[in-house]
């Protein structure tokens, strides 16, 4: 049986609109040594935003309890789902049992010392390490990556040489920013933090999971369109 074409006219009319962030963005050909970083919100938000799925656009998620406010530029990877290989990988390193993907893309904060006014932007980052994070029975992770570039963090290639306290912030802020008001266990647990190369595995895991859930998108992607720079 012949596979179906796309119409030509389809191929004319996509660049057109606007790449949905999570599946029409590719994560970049060093992945996963420099991957593309969707921004949801920056260190001065004091709302969360977040993707919606459906329709690409960042909507409110909710407003930020207390003073609590993201130290880092977070967002996701693109084309990476958070699924059956990635809960197997945190049972593996936690020796837990029932782990499953959160079903969302990876999450990743991204440290630069340059001040980005909003998210919704696409930037290329480096990963150096991540924190493993369970939410109940739900793998969760967290990337930790530094902008390509940056001037303070760009040269960066392992989370051990990050400040002390600077990933005591990542930790705190995770470990709060769920916590219902009144609450006093926390809702989520970050086991340990880990290096690039576990690092690594995380985002290869991932990406077969998106391979596994949502390979059939790539058939209805439209070819890459070469752009003359002026």
């Amino acid at each position: 049986m012949s596979r179906s074409r796309r119409s030509p006219i389809a191929d004319v009319v996509a660049p057109l609109y606007r790449p949905h962030p999570w599946h029409g963005v590719p994560i970049g050909d060093q992945a996963p040594e420099q991957v593309t970083v969707f921004i949801e919100i920056v260190p001065t938000d004091t709302v969360k935003y977040e993707l919606d799925k459906h329709t690409g656009y960042l909507k409110v998620d909710r407003p930020q309890k207390f003073s609590n406010v993201c130290p880092s530029l977070y967002g996701f990877i693109p084309q990476t789902y958070c699924g059956t290989e990635n809960g197997r990988l945190c049972a593996r390193k936690t020796g837990r049992r029932g782990i499953v993907g959160d079903g969302d893309p990876l999450d990743v904060c991204v440290l630069s010392e340059r001040v980005l006014s909003h998210g919704d932007i696409l930037l290329q980052a480096i990963p150096i390490g991540g924190l493993r994070m369970i939410d109940g029975t739900q793998a969760d992770d967290k990337i930790i990556a530094v902008l390509v570039g940056d001037a303070l963090y760009g040269d960066w290639r392992e989370v051990e040489g990050c400040p002390r306290d600077l990933v005591q912030r990542l930790k705190h802020y995770f470990l709060t920013y769920k916590q219902p008001p009144g609450a006093t266990r926390p809702r989520v647990e970050i086991t340990h933090v880990y290096g690039r190369e576990e690092a690594y595995e995380v985002i290869r895991s991932c990406r077969a999971d998106y391979e596994n859930e949502f390979g059939a998108l790539k058939s209805l992607l439209p070819a890459p369109v070469e752009r003359r720079r002026t």
